[in-house]
């Protein structure tokens, strides 16, 4: 998300066809603890990254 979609917002669709993977593996497996550990965040407009993943992986976060 941060390489391709610059941290989002993004749909759980996209990221589902992105990754190739089902949208309900993503928000049943995946997405709980990414949310749990504060690297992303669901919004109404999609999914973003969070600073703290940003820190994580080693990418400078821009606060748009």
């Amino acid at each position: 998300m941060i390489e391709k979609y610059q941290g989002g917002p993004v749909g759980v669709e996209t990221i589902a066809t992105t990754i190739g993977e089902e949208t309900e593996t993503i928000e049943d497996v995946y997405e709980p603890y990414l949310i749990q550990i504060g690297f992303i965040s669901r919004t109404l407009r999609g999914r973003i990254v969070l600073p703290s993943a940003y820190e994580h992986l080693g990418y400078e976060y821009n606060e748009k």
